[in-house]
């Protein structure tokens, strides 16, 4: 039998990143799992259907990324990058909750 071909234009690579979800609505820890240049995976703390259109803090690098839902199965979710922006310092106002949700998650 063969394998389905893989139809990723980028090459992912491992992540195990702590992060947080934002949305209207919504925050909730998750661990991206795998990343590549152009979308991420990441696994939720429960099942959720997601928005279309979420943030996602990497504590580690203090980053939010912003992103569209391309799918969700269980408490695993694949997300397409739209943009990023540093949680360092002065942010764009479309970054305000996810800028707080960064500083209540511990970052600096």
């Amino acid at each position: 039998m063969n394998s389905p071909q893989d139809r990723r234009f980028e090459p992912r690579s491992p992540a195990n990143a702590r992060a947080v979800v934002v949305a209207p609505g919504l925050e909730m820890t998750c661990l991206i799992v795998d990343q590549s240049a152009t979308g991420l995976r990441l696994r939720l703390d429960r099942n959720l259907a997601l928005p279309d259109q979420v943030q996602v803090i990497d504590l580690a690098r203090g980053v939010a990324i912003e992103a569209r839902v391309v799918w969700c199965k269980g408490q695993e979710a694949g997300l397409k990058q739209i943009g990023q922006a540093s949680l360092r310092g002065l942010v764009p106002s479309r970054f305000a909750a996810a800028r707080a949700a960064f500083l209540r998650a511990g970052g600096r």
